[in-house]
C-alpha cells in the first residue's frame, strides 16, 4: 500500500474535491486544509510527503505556509507544489524563493500533475 501522505490546501471546494479524488484514486493518503491556518496546523501534526498548495487564500497565503514548512528542520523532506492562478513570472519566482519544489499555474492538467507528484515522491531527498 502506498503510504505517501498528501496535504491539499485550497479554499476552492471544487478544486479540493477533484484533487482529493485524483490523489486517492492514485493510492495516496489525503488530508485537506481549506485555508492557510488549517494548513499550518496540519503540518504541525503530520509529516506530509507532498503539499499541494494554493497561493491565494483568505488568511495565511500559500507563500507563508511554504516558508513555514521549509524552515522546519523535521519537514525538510516535504515537497511543496504550488497550484495557483497567479501565473506571472514574479509570482512563480516568489514561489520558488520561499522554497517550492514546483509551481504549476491553474488551470493545469491532472495527468501532468500526477506525473509531477510521482516524480517528486520518487526523487531521492538530498
Amino acid at each position: 500500500m502506498n503510504t505517501t501522505r498528501v496535504l491539499i490546501v485550497d479554499d476552492e471546494p471544487n478544486i479540493v474535491m477533484s484533487l482529493e479524488f485524483l490523489m486517492r484514486k492514485n493510492g495516496y493518503q489525503v488530508s485537506i486544509a481549506r485555508n492557510g491556518t488549517e494548513a499550518l496546523e496540519a503540518v504541525e501534526q503530520t509529516a506530509f510527503d507532498v503539499i499541494l498548495l494554493d497561493v491565494m487564500m483568505p488568511d495565511v497565503d500559500g507563500y507563508q505556509v511554504c516558508r513555514h514548512v521549509k524552515t522546519r528542520p523535521e519537514r525538510q523532506t516535504t515537497k511543496v507544489i504550488f497550484l495557483s492562478a497567479k501565473s506571472k513570472e514574479a509570482d512563480i519566482q516568489k514561489g520558488y524563493d520561499v522554497g517550492a519544489d514546483l509551481y504549476i499555474p491553474k488551470p493545469f492538467s491532472t495527468r501532468q500533475l500526477m506525473e509531477k507528484v510521482r516524480e517528486l515522491v520518487a526523487a531521492p531527498t538530498a
